[in-house]
């Protein structure tokens, strides 16, 4: 089958990768795309946001399937687009995408569902945050109410940063804190049937420790040795298939990808927010632990036969992603910078670790990778467990190099630690 992946971040190069190497896939297309995805898919210049457009070129290439990567797009109603000019999409709809596109709706649906989750307030006058953050006291979670391309979340102690940041956005979320640990659980869903995945763990903080400003993430693992076996059962009966089967009550069902953000707390599992797509980066770790063939789940997907796909197939092994980022992210980055190296990790290490994409582009000669934004690339590799994977993945970061570039060091250092301590 022909396949159309719209996006251009290290998401889209994770699934471009893994639906290269699926047989029942005959052509790869990627719009826009960009110098890593090149390798692997034929690149076509597209709006991404122009859902004409991208049905357009969908129906020009004769696709068979487009997968929506970014959440923009889905809620700008791409997807819908595309299903109107008679193509099948992995994506929902621009409605049933409001789940990410707006943090009030994703209460309602779930305070409808019965779904567990903090204690919020949303609010839109300076009054009503005041009496919200003074309700819930430090550390307060302040978030924008629509897109922020991950960084409309604010967690502090400081009482003036959080006013500061909730009167800037407009229409604000105002939540409890929710302690423990975090995971991510992407489900396919046909907006009936729902399929998880694997859940993996990422790290939002900029720095090591959990320290600085939140990003878009600085890296993930998967699995997570140290999380409950049940978890995804629990998450499936509590959380994905109450919201999918209270999405198709309201009419407007959610075919996609559903990505819970849970918080393990001492009273159980809560979310923290919904994302409709893939999750950068936990994709890069969940596809690279997936055996099954992408291409036919997702189509299944996207034309309501998802309850006649079989099981998913796993590899045992663990997966590691470190993100490098350019100098200054994510305040101002830097672009332009030449990447060395790149070569060097796909001659010694693949296809134990390899390299994904995400800001990047081709110099104008095509000669050189030139950083593109503030999340370059992503260096994901395996092994049988985590101290493997995590070995792999930093001997690969190691080897690129990117003037003034920054990542985290200590991705999967604790559960890696706490795994090699449980099997000693």
């Amino acid at each position: 089958m022909k396949v159309l992946v719209i996006g251009g971040g290290a998401r889209e190069h994770a699934l471009c990768r893994s639906l290269s190497l699926d047989p029942d896939v005959t052509a790869l297309h990627c719009a826009p795309g960009n110098a890593g995805i090149a390798e692997v898919a034929e690149l076509h210049p597209v709006d991404a946001m122009d859902g004409a457009a991208v049905a357009r070129l969908a129906t020009e290439l004769e696709a068979r399937l487009v997968v929506v990567g970014p959440e923009a797009p889905l809620v700008a109603g791409v997807a819908d687009a595309v299903r109107d000019a008679g193509i099948a999409c992995f994506g929902p709809s621009a409605e049933a995408a409001r789940l990410e596109g707006s943090k009030a709706f994703a209460k309602d649906v779930m305070a409808a569902a019965s779904v567990p989750t903090g204690r919020s307030y949303v609010c839109t006058t300076p009054e009503e945050i005041d009496k919200a953050l003074d309700a819930f006291g430090a550390p307060f979670v302040v978030k924008d109410d629509g897109l922020a391309a991950g960084k409309g979340v604010v967690v502090t102690d400081d009482l003036a940063a959080a006013r500061e940041h909730a009167l800037a956005c407009g229409r604000v979320v105002i939540e409890e804190f929710l302690d423990g640990p975090e995971v991510s659980l992407f489900a396919i869903t046909d907006g009936r049937t729902v399929l998880p995945l694997r859940p993996a763990q990422d790290f939002k903080r900029a720095l090591d420790g959990d320290a600085g400003p939140n990003t878009g993430g600085m890296g993930a693992y998967s699995p997570l040795p140290w999380a409950d076996p049940k978890l995804v059962d629990e998450v499936m009966e509590t959380v994905l298939q109450p919201t999918v089967d209270e999405l198709r009550r309201r009419g407007t069902p959610f075919s996609g990808l559903l990505y819970a953000g849970l918080a393990i707390t001492g009273r159980g599992v809560r979310v923290i927010e919904f994302n409709a797509r893939f999750g950068d980066p936990e994709t890069q770790v969940v596809l690279a632990r997936l055996r099954t063939p992408l291409a036919g789940v997702l189509l299944a997907a996207a034309e309501g036969r998802l309850a006649d796909q079989p099981s998913l197939v796993w590899h045992d092994d663990a997966a590691v992603t470190v993100v490098v980022a350019s100098h200054n992210y994510p305040g101002t980055p830097r672009a332009g910078d030449p990447i060395e190296g790149l070569a060097d990790v796909v001659a010694q290490d693949a296809p134990d670790a390899y390299v994904l994409h995400a800001g990047t582009r081709l110099a104008d000669d095509g000669s050189t990778v030139l950083s593109a934004g503030g999340r370059v690339l992503s260096v994901t590799a395996t092994g049988k467990d985590l101290g493997q994977a995590r070995e792999r993945a930093y001997a690969a970061v190691d080897r690129i190099r990117l003037d003034g570039s920054q990542h985290r060091t200590d991705i999967a250092r604790k559960a890696a630690e706490a795994e090699a301590e449980a099997e000693a």
